[in-house]
């Protein structure tokens, strides 16, 4: 029976990430992801045809992967909350939770990894990022447009821009947090944000 190459793959995938996120893409080469992995060349490329193959895979993986989390994240909001300006609050309490468990600073994200060197690589790879951030833009903007209609904001608000400041919020933070090595900023930026928009629609604490 033929073995199963998941595993070896999803490490390489890993690996490579993880490299990337580190010391960016053009400085991680085929030759060191295999050394790390601890793999031949004829098994690498069993699993991927080039580098841009990789490069490709893994910015679908990452996209799918905080897409799921996004629907996971919205859904249990709805769950939770009745009210349209509690599910946004709790739904930015999710993410802000998840960050508060961090014990080392988050390692960063692969989009900005890309887009700091956005010239190596192709419209489909730069296409995967733009549609993720447009769909970040389209979901929170939905749901902080049901929050506008049930309690009209203290302030005039652009709600697609208030969705990308999430966005903004947290790249910002990924960078500080792993530059300052303060693996707590991140959560305490989204409470920022929860607070700040809290206090736009004047809804109460959930």
């Amino acid at each position: 029976m033929p073995r199963d190459g998941t595993q070896t793959r999803t490490k390489i995938l890993d690996t490579a990430e993880a490299m990337i996120l580190d010391q960016g893409y053009s400085a991680t080469s085929i030759d060191k992801v295999i050394d790390a992995v601890g793999v031949t060349k004829g098994t690498f490329f069993y699993h991927f045809e080039n580098k841009a193959a990789l490069a490709r895979t893994l910015v679908d993986r990452y996209a799918a992967a905080d897409l799921s989390m996004q629907r996971e994240f919205r859904a249990r909001a709805e769950k939770l909350a009745r009210d349209p300006v509690q599910r946004v609050l709790v739904f930015i309490g999710l993410y802000e939770e998840m960050m508060e468990g961090l014990t080392d600073p988050y390692p960063g994200c692969l989009f900005a990894s890309y887009l700091y060197e956005a010239n190596l690589f192709d419209d489909g790879i730069m296409a995967v990022i733009e549609d993720t951030y447009l769909d970040w833009r389209r979901e929170l903007g939905a749901m902080l447009d049901a929050a506008a209609a049930a309690h009209p904001p203290k302030l005039p608000v652009d709600t697609a821009d208030l969705a990308d400041m999430f966005t903004a919020i947290i790249e910002g933070a990924f960078i500080m947090s792993k530059t300052l090595k303060e693996p707590k900023l991140v959560a305490a930026q989204l409470g920022l944000y929860r607070d700040f928009v809290e206090l736009l629609f004047g809804g109460e604490r959930g």
